[in-house]
């Protein structure tokens, strides 16, 4: 599987259909977590985010762009709520390491 791939099925899995347990399948245990609003390792993601979808149960992201570098996957995507309308526009970096992701950077522009 492409590292692409990989982050495209992370998405699905995880955060769109809000399956917490993907993170096991695709997240390496270590993951290191640069957004200083989620939590290190592959358990404090799965954490923040399962208090996240029980918040916003309606929660989705829309990819509109992947591009893979060696071992970073770029993704350019859109926080959509139900009706299509854009709430944020982000941009998140994976490195990729041993078919698992290992680090994580964002940028975040909320829409209003």
């Amino acid at each position: 599987m492409s590292n692409k791939m990989l982050v495209r099925n992370f998405y699905e899995q995880f955060f769109n259909q809000h399956i917490i347990e993907a993170a096991d399948q695709y997240v390496r245990e270590d993951y290191i977590q640069h957004n200083p609003g989620v939590a290190q390792g592959r358990e404090g993601l799965k954490e923040g985010f399962a208090n996240k979808f029980k918040i916003d149960p309606t929660f989705r992201l829309e990819i509109k762009m992947l591009i893979e570098e060696g071992d970073l996957v770029v993704v350019y995507l859109k926080n959509v709520d139900p009706e299509g309308n854009t709430k944020a526009r982000v941009v998140d970096i994976y490195r990729v390491e041993d078919g698992k992701l290992a680090e994580h950077w964002d940028v975040l522009h909320p829409v209003q």
